[in-house]
């Protein structure tokens, strides 16, 4: 037990937060075919970070489809895999490794829904090439019959009220009341510098965009599954949308800071950007919606606890 969450550090079908502190590989191993409804991960990149050794290109991949093919086996029919990637860096060149990647999930006959672009503003500054200012989620199924909620992710409509102006529907609204489909180029800011969800960990989530993917592919109660659990973010998303998380994470401190946030937010003290903010605009600097605290023991968000006047930035999202 983590306070009112039950964690185990074993697979426990009971738990609600299963945090695996080892490789993704053992803890694949104890779970059942066809129990988790979601897989949602970023993989390390090959590209030496502090998380992991660079190694010969053709042994990643190789690497990557061993946990692949087990990640497929948990998966319900009805499942879902997003696997968020970047590029891998060569002496100066870019290797997409979605590009790469593609064939293997092809392999086991995995369908691709949606190519996702998750476009940010703030990152590295090359000299050499135009800066990368996205990744892309390869979001695949495992059979045609798949959990897809698009009222739960709608966003609102550029033009609310336009209506038909001609035909059998004159005078009706043109656009869904609920609002539009968001798309597949998700613009998000990354967790850099003055983010309000920054911790140590040097390749964070923002918790928003794993929320997406959670509200639209899963329902109440269904399992989610990070093989690399990193900070903690795919848990603190699942958790507060009445879902169940299963993660691993090799290095201690992470499971640590992944345990800090959990603590966190059970107290309703941990903070994230919500989905409904929109991105900084100096050109059209309206009121910001500013940062809520998760309230795990209540499975909610709740307001800011001391809201600001006026407009409300993140210095980050000013730069």
């Amino acid at each position: 037990m983590l306070g009112d969450i039950k964690v185990a550090s074993t697979f426990d079908p009971q738990a609600e937060f299963i945090l695996w502190e080892g490789d993704c590989l053992s803890l694949t191993s104890t779970i059942p075919d066809e129990f988790v409804q979601l897989v949602v991960t970023s993989p390390p990149y090959n590209l030496g970070k502090p998380y992991e050794s660079r190694i010969d290109l053709n042994e990643y991949l190789y690497q990557q489809k061993l946990i692949i093919q087990e990640c497929i086996r948990v998966l319900k029919p009805s499942g879902s895999i997003c696997w968020q990637i970047g590029n891998y860096v060569d002496n100066g060149e870019i290797i997409p490794l979605d590009i790469l990647l593609y064939p293997i999930f092809q392999s086991f006959d995995l369908h691709l829904r949606n190519r996702i672009v998750w476009h940010f503003g703030h990152g590295l500054h090359a000299s050499k090439r135009f800066s990368g200012r996205y990744e892309v989620i390869l979001w695949f199924t495992k059979t045609d019959q798949y959990t897809f909620n698009l009222d739960a992710v709608r966003i609102p409509q550029k033009y609310p009220n336009k209506k038909y102006f001609k035909g059998p529907k004159k005078g009706e609204l043109s656009g869904n009341p609920l609002g539009k489909n968001p798309g597949d180029i998700w613009e998000i800011p990354n967790v850099k510098a003055n983010h309000v969800e920054k911790t140590a960990h040097p390749a964070q989530f923002p918790v928003e965009l794993i929320e997406r993917l959670i509200l639209a592919l899963t329902n109440p109660d269904d399992w989610v599954l990070d093989p690399f659990m990193g900070s903690g973010t795919s848990a603190i998303a699942s958790l507060l949308h009445k879902r169940r998380a299963i993660g691993a994470e090799i290095l201690p401190e992470y499971n640590a800071i992944t345990k800090e946030r959990l603590k966190l937010a059970e107290q309703g003290l941990l903070r994230i950007r919500p989905m409904e903010r929109n991105v900084y605009d100096p050109d059209n600097p309206g009121k910001s919606i500013p940062p809520r605290f998760v309230d795990l023991a209540k499975k909610r968000l709740q307001p800011h606890l001391l809201e600001p006047k006026g407009n409300y930035y993140s210095d980050r999202e000013k730069e």
